[in-house]
């Protein structure tokens, strides 16, 4: 039950981003694209709730149920940030993103066909998993709206003025100002993780694991503190964003 409202959410996510590339491909401005992301935000929801009920804990226990919160992260974070800030092509970008982590987790191996109870819950083990997972949605949101502002500022050099995907992408003040506070909440929420981390029982095998959590956080740190003192200019600002998120994920796949 639980893997056919994944794949309902993946079809969801796929639906997102094709309808409104289609739009965007017509010089249009879909707003189906978040309804179909509201669509898959549930779909997320009953997936995970089915799956914490059969772990009794937060479900993060293999490397599809990790998968699938950060897809589910990443979907929240759009539905909060990019309505809010009118950014609703933010959807058109972020859709294949959430497609592609959970089409992944469908693969075979990566979910767990019977998932077992976990014994002997430890609630510092489920902050650090939980807050970690949700920050890196929002660091991974802030990674979207970095391409997006890449994307932009290519359109505005090439002169593509009249383009569909021109027209409809939001002004460039208002991608920094998300792009901004995404990165600011990410990392707020990555320092409770590893602070919870560092509080959770652990043996020295989950050292390297730590270790690569806090490399990531201080790289992020000095980025934020680089943009707060001196600033930076939005296209190495949209960079940063992108080659540390995909730096983060290249750390950990290697632990």
């Amino acid at each position: 039950m639980d893997r056919w409202t994944l794949v309902a959410a993946t079809v969801l996510s796929l639906i997102a981003g094709a309808w409104g590339m289609w739009s965007v491909h017509r010089g249009h401005r879909s707003r189906w694209t978040v309804v179909w992301m509201a669509g898959t935000l549930l779909c997320q929801f009953a997936f995970l709730g089915l799956r914490g009920e059969a772990r009794g804990a937060c479900p993060l226990a293999d490397r599809g149920e990790v998968l699938v919160f950060l897809a589910w992260s990443l979907t929240l974070f759009y539905l909060l940030v990019g309505p809010a800030y009118r950014i609703s092509l933010l959807g058109v970008f972020s859709a294949p993103v959430v497609f592609c982590f959970q089409a992944a987790a469908l693969l075979p191996g990566m979910l767990d066909s019977s998932p077992e109870k976990i014994a002997g819950v430890n609630p510092w083990h489920e902050t650090h998993s939980a807050t970690s997972v949700l920050a890196y949605g929002a660091l991974a949101l802030a990674a979207v709206a970095g391409v997006m502002f890449l994307v932009l500022d290519h359109q505005l050099k090439e002169h593509h003025l009249k383009s569909g995907l021109f027209r409809n992408l939001p002004p460039v003040r208002e991608l920094l100002v998300s792009l901004t506070r995404l990165l600011r909440l990410g990392g707020f929420l990555l320092t409770i993780g590893i602070v919870a981390g560092f509080l959770m029982p652990h043996d020295k095998s989950a050292l390297p694991h730590l270790v690569a959590a806090l490399a990531v956080w201080l790289a992020y740190l000095v980025v934020l503190g680089v943009h707060g003192i001196r600033g930076m200019t939005g296209r190495r600002l949209a960079c940063s964003a992108l080659a540390l998120f995909v730096f983060s994920l290249l750390v950990f796949a290697f632990i």
